[in-house]
């Protein structure tokens, strides 16, 4: 394996389809403003590299990249490639990853509008990420101990763990399939809405008309904040640790919890059942 170390480069496809290349403590950036570094190349290992250029890794096959920096201009710097491992790296281009499969990030700083789309089989671990449109149609994700901050996250996922995370998201989840969701704290506005199959599982849910339009919902042992609306037209079976402010027209099911401040009923095709745990009246309005 050919090792480079503390080059510059700057020209366009500088290192074009290579094969078995470490490059250390190099820098991708110059007045060439050249792209597509390492474009069509095949075991590729970056350490402690600087990159300043866009698209740096497309169609790239085997690739580790180590204490890393991609820069806001280092954008969409992986797309199209697999077999992927990024380790204690910033990636602060937008689109930074995108259409990539077997990828995985540990230890990563990532601000990256648009991050992730239609990849599959992504894993994340101990990461921050701020990113809007967050994992847009990606498949296959297994996500722990992320912080995470963004708009519109996990939109028409399929088949995704998360756990032990704080996100902090408006409109996640949204037509998502096989999604679970355990000991994690989600603050944001209007979670989960049309998903199916979403399960939640010991998580603390913080906003205003959560779960709503919901197919196969399931949640565990989870606390409600500030729900309003909540569980409209949604096919459910939830239980729930703390009261709830209102729920709306439930669809089918159940909803066992504490106290609810309103049920709200005016739809005869809403039948989901709403339990009290705790011995205290409900208001309803007809």
């Amino acid at each position: 394996m050919e090792t480079i170390e503390n080059k510059t480069f700057d020209e366009e496809r500088a290192l074009y389809a290579s094969d078995g290349v470490t490059v250390k403590r190099c820098r991708f950036d110059g007045p060439a403003d050249g792209e597509s570094a390492f474009k069509e190349s095949r075991n590729i290992a970056a350490e402690d590299c600087f990159f300043n250029l866009r698209y740096p890794f497309w169609h790239t096959r085997g690739l580790t990249v180590r204490g890393c920096e991609m820069t806001e201009k280092c954008r969409a710097a992986l797309w199209y490639s697999e077999h992927i491992r990024v380790r204690d790296t910033a990636m602060h281009g937008i689109k930074a990853l995108r259409e990539c499969r077997d990828v995985s990030l540990e230890n990563c700083d990532i601000i990256s509008p648009e991050f992730g789309w239609s990849s599959e089989r992504v894993t994340m671990k101990n990461c921050t990420a701020e990113s809007e449109y967050c994992f847009l149609r990606a498949k296959n994700l297994d996500l722990e101990g992320v912080q995470f901050r963004g708009k519109y996250s996990f939109q028409y996922v399929e088949n995704a763990t998360i756990s032990d995370s704080v996100l902090e998201t408006k409109d996640a989840f949204w037509h998502t399939k096989n999604v679970t969701v355990r000991n994690c704290v989600i603050r944001g506005e209007y979670l989960g809405w049309y998903s199916d199959g979403l399960t939640l599982i010991d998580c603390k849910i913080i906003g205003t008309q959560p779960l709503c339009y919901c197919k196969n919902l399931r949640l565990f042992n989870c606390e409600m904040e500030g729900a309003d609306l909540a569980f409209e037209k949604s096919d459910m079976r939830a239980d729930l640790i703390s009261p709830v402010i209102s729920v709306k027209n439930p669809k089918r099911g159940y909803i066992r919890v504490p106290a609810v401040g309103e049920i709200i009923r005016d739809d005869p095709a809403a039948r989901g059942r709403v339990v009290l745990t705790e011995p205290q009246e409900a208001k309803k309005r007809a």
